[in-house]
Parts: structure tokens; C-alpha cells; sequence
């Protein structure tokens, strides 16, 4: 992937030298010019092309700001009710995710997101504690975590 990334921006300043025009657009023109010309000799590479995983990261970010949104607000609905009528609860996560990065990367995700909270890890990593603000059914809660940020997670590492 890194590989292909620096193709592309060679490819992308040798149109800019070509064109004798350093400007942002002929970079930008370069740099669309770059991935093309990889796509097309994409079947060379023994690994996929580095634009999927840019968009999968992308669409990570996209979702935990969706998620972020979401949550904001519905933390601050129950904040500004004149009666609190939560359910805090601790329940135990059981993730498919295997690497450190990854179980860290869900459990920061879960963390940044208002309303939850990752208190702990299991010894194996295959465990997290979560702890929620409103937790009326685990396993629709434990569902969506696994639909959400951990399917985008997969998408980005594997």
C-alpha cells in the first residue's frame, strides 16, 4: 500500500514537472492521473489497491462521526429531561477482532462516543467490559457496536 502511495505522488509531481505548472490543481490533476494509471496495473501488485483502504478509512471516520453526532444528542436529551430516566448497566462485549491495534482501536471509538464507556479489557482481548449510559437491551446494544465500529474497523485492517 505504501508503495503505491508513493508511485502515486511520483507520478503526480512528474506531471506537475511535465506540465511545468506547480500549482495545487496540476498536483491534484496529477494525483488522479497517478491513480488511474495504478488501477490499471492493479493486477501487477500482490496487494489491493490503496484507494479501497483510503475509502474504508474514510468511511470509518465518517461513521464515528455520525455515531458521535447521534450520541451527542442523545445524551444531552437526557441531560435537559426534567426526569432522569436512564438505565446505566455494565455488560461484557465479546469482539471478533484478533490484533491489539484493533481491540484499541474499538475501544477508543466506544470510549470517544458520548454515553459509553470501555472500562476494561479481558487478558485475552476477546472481552470488553462496557459500561453505558442507557442500556435497555445488551444484546441490541452489543449488535449494534458489532454492525457498526467493528465491521468498519475489519474493513479498514483486513
Amino acid at each position: 500500500m505504501a508503495l503505491q502511495f508513493v508511485l502515486n505522488l511520483m507520478i503526480a509531481f512528474l506531471w506537475m514537472l511535465l506540465n511545468n505548472d506547480w500549482s495545487g490543481s496540476r498536483f491534484t490533476m496529477g494525483l488522479l492521473l497517478g491513480a488511474a494509471v495504478l488501477l490499471l496495473l492493479r493486477r501487477f501488485w500482490f496487494e489491493p489497491f490503496y484507494l479501497k483502504r483510503v475509502w474504508a478509512i474514510l468511511k470509518l471516520l465518517l461513521l464515528f462521526m455520525r455515531e458521535l453526532t447521534v450520541s451527542s444528542f442523545t445524551v444531552m436529551r437526557h441531560i435537559l429531561r426534567p426526569k432522569l430516566t436512564i438505565r446505566p448497566g455494565i455488560f461484557a462485549y465479546q469482539t471478533s477482532l484478533a490484533s491489539d491495534w484493533e481491540i484499541t482501536l474499538l475501544s477508543c471509538l466506544i470510549c470517544l462516543t458520548p454515553g459509553t464507556l470501555t472500562l476494561e479489557v479481558s487478558g485475552s482481548g476477546q472481552t470488553l467490559y462496557i459500561h453505558a449510559m442507557d442500556i435497555e437491551d445488551a444484546d441490541l446494544l452489543s449488535e449494534q457496536i458489532r454492525g457498526t465500529f467493528e465491521k468498519a474497523i475489519r474493513e479498514v485492517t483486513r
